[in-house]
C-alpha cells in the first residue's frame, strides 16, 4: 500500500489506536526511531517498535488520539492532537514510585513531529504535555506545600 506523508501518518495513529504493534512498526524504515519526549524511552528498530506502545497501553488502555491540525512540509508532519483515556492501569513515575490506576479520563495536549524518508518514518518525536495529565490525575494538588505555599498552593 503506497501512502502519501499525511495519509501514513494518519495510518500509523490509526494502527495505534487499533494497538497493533506490528502495523506500527511497519510504518518506520528500518532505521526509525520513536522517542516519547516526557519520558525519554527511545524505540530503535522493528523489535523495539512492535514494542513501543506497550508502557502506555498498560496505564491508558483505552487510547484514542483526536488530531486537531496537521501540518505537512515535504518530509516533514507535525501534528498537534489530544491523547485521550482513561487511567485503568499502575503509571510509573520518574525516580521511582506509581501512580495506581484512578479512574480518570485525561485529555493531554501532545505535539508530534515526524521526519520521514521514502514513504517511512525515520523519526517520530511525541512531545505529550505530562504536566496536564498530572494536574488531572490530582498529582499536582499538593505542590503548592511542597514549594513553600499554602493548601491552594499560593506562596507564603
Amino acid at each position: 500500500m503506497s501512502f502519501d506523508n499525511e495519509q501514513l501518518i494518519r495510518h500509523l495513529y490509526k494502527v495505534a489506536e487499533d494497538q497493533g504493534g506490528i502495523a506500527f512498526a511497519e510504518c518506520f524504515s528500518p532505521e526509525g526511531v520513536f522517542t516519547d519526549m516526557a519520558t525519554g524511552r527511545v524505540s530503535r528498530g522493528y523489535d523495539e517498535l512492535t514494542k513501543s506502545l506497550e508502557p502506555i497501553l498498560e496505564t491508558f488502555p483505552d487510547m484514542r488520539r483526536e488530531l486537531n491540525n496537521v501540518y505537512v512540509a515535504g518530509d516533514t508532519v507535525i501534528v498537534e492532537l489530544t491523547l485521550i483515556a482513561t487511567h485503568k492501569g499502575p503509571l510509573p513515575m520518574p525516580g521511582g514510585g506509581v501512580i495506581p490506576p484512578t479512574g480518570i479520563k485525561t485529555e493531554t495536549p501532545c505535539c508530534d513531529v515526524f521526519q520521514l524518508k521514502a514513504g517511512k518514518v525515520e523519526v517520530f518525536n511525541c512531545y505529550p504535555e505530562v504536566v496536564v495529565t498530572l494536574a488531572q490525575l490530582g498529582v499536582l494538588s499538593g505542590l503548592g506545600t511542597a514549594v513553600g505555599g499554602d493548601d491552594q498552593g499560593k506562596l507564603v
